[in-house]
């Protein structure tokens, strides 16, 4: 088998492994990002990450954490593919000659380039992943609140309720998530909003994580020859790799994601300049950061299995 084949065929297995595993985190993490700012005087949807935890599957069952998953599970092969296949052919192009390891600035040059290529694959599947992980936070909460200001004393309150319950739900799933967004929202162009942020994230989120990954295994192995790393080296290698990737862009996933969840018709933001800018005007420094906990929880493991997976499965091709 060549090598890719080999590439494709372990992307897409450790991406399958990071995903079952970190999928949960995830969804946290978007609901805790895309949570509108509340009032003042008023307490946010989510006061942390167990509480969202807490309220999402009190509402909908421990299923509300896989929640969106539909749709990076139907590309996971494509887009970890992509990811570790162009990561490949790129060092075969840095490789001065066959069988020479590379550098770690040669491993970081690699990884961003693979970032550049997920980035068109990420985008639109990561639209309509944050659209369903966060749509009960964002349905809920506005219409909850007016209601709430416009009912008289002893007023319908249970009605108020039930329409923010139903205005929770627009979304059947990730078809239909696609299939809006194609009809309501400019196209295929709709698909790839937030594309700058997207590419803001995994260009130089590459490129740190390979690097470190690379450099982790070469520190524990005591030099360029990691082909006799245990697996557990491995799992260790790759969970800080994951955190190294989160610790250098995490706000720019939080502009990402307040953008694809944004109204198309009436926005709140006109860019990923603007969302930044208000972001902080709103919420300060903490806003860039909103989720960064379920975030560096589900990297450290996530990412430990996909690496895992990933040379694992390579090995035995």
């Amino acid at each position: 088998m060549g090598d890719v084949a080999k590439d494709l065929a372990a992307g897409t297995v450790g991406g399958a492994a990071q995903l079952v595993v970190g999928h949960p985190f995830d969804t946290i993490k978007v609901k805790l990002q895309s949570q509108p700012t509340p009032p003042p005087g008023q307490p946010p949807k989510f006061a942390g990450a167990i509480d969202a935890v807490k309220q999402t599957i009190a509402a909908e069952g421990p299923g509300g954490l896989y929640k969106g998953m539909g749709a990076p599970l139907a590309t996971v092969a494509a887009f970890n593919a992509v990811l570790f296949t162009v990561r490949g052919q790129m060092e075969t192009l840095l490789r001065s000659e066959p069988g020479v390891a590379l550098t770690i600035n040669q491993q970081v040059i690699a990884g961003a380039g693979a970032g550049v290529a997920v980035s068109f694959l990420a985008c639109p599947t990561e639209l309509i992943k944050c659209r369903l992980q966060a749509q009960s936070a964002l349905g809920t909460a506005a219409p909850a609140a007016a209601a709430a200001a416009a009912a008289p004393a002893g007023g319908p309150a249970a009605t108020a309720t039930v329409t923010a319950t139903a205005a929770a739900v627009k979304y059947g799933g990730p078809m239909d998530v696609a299939r809006h967004v194609l009809r309501s929202e400019g196209g295929v162009r709709g698909l790839f909003k937030g594309l700058v942020p997207t590419m803001a994230r995994e260009v130089p989120g590459n490129a740190v994580m390979f690097g470190v990954y690379e450099a982790t295994k070469q520190y524990m192995a005591g030099g360029q020859d990691t082909s006799e790393l245990g697996r557990g080296s491995l799992i260790l290698a790759g969970g800080i790799a994951g955190a190294a990737f989160w610790s250098s862009v995490y706000p720019t996933d939080v502009v990402k994601s307040v953008l694809q969840v944004d109204d198309f018709k009436n926005p709140k933001y006109s860019g990923s300049i603007d969302a930044f800018k208000k972001i902080l005007a709103a919420d300060g420094v903490k806003g860039l950061y909103k989720g960064f906990g379920p975030a560096m929880a589900r990297s450290v493991p996530a990412n430990g299995a996909c690496f895992l997976a990933y040379e694992v499965t390579k090995s035995l091709l």
